[in-house]
């Protein structure tokens, strides 16, 4: 019989460089991201820091196309149409 544990938080050294890296051109992605950290950066996991890197990759214009729902996740980056990038994706758009 298997538990299931509890996502691991991500670390603090970790979360910085998270942090560098989710550094945008677009002031529009950038307000998702700090409204991002600002709600989850206290329990962010390893699995959701993943998810949001993964992210991270997108050109700016993709990645606001999703912020704002205007393109599915699927269209934008099918590669990336993984449960924990669909699961950050939804918590960047949470208002």
């Amino acid at each position: 019989m298997t538990v299931m544990t509890e996502d691991p938080r991500i670390d603090e050294r970790s979360l910085s460089k998270l942090k560098w890296r989710c550094r945008r051109g677009l002031l529009e992605n950038d307000l998702f991201i700090e409204r991002f950290f600002q709600q989850h950066e206290s329990s962010l996991t390893v699995r959701q820091a993943a998810g949001l890197s993964a992210l991270m990759e997108l050109s700016d214009n993709d990645l606001l196309d999703l912020n704002l729902g205007r393109k599915p996740l699927a269209q934008v980056a099918p590669e990336m149409d993984r449960d924990e990038v669909r699961e950050v994706l939804k918590m960047l758009q949470q208002r």
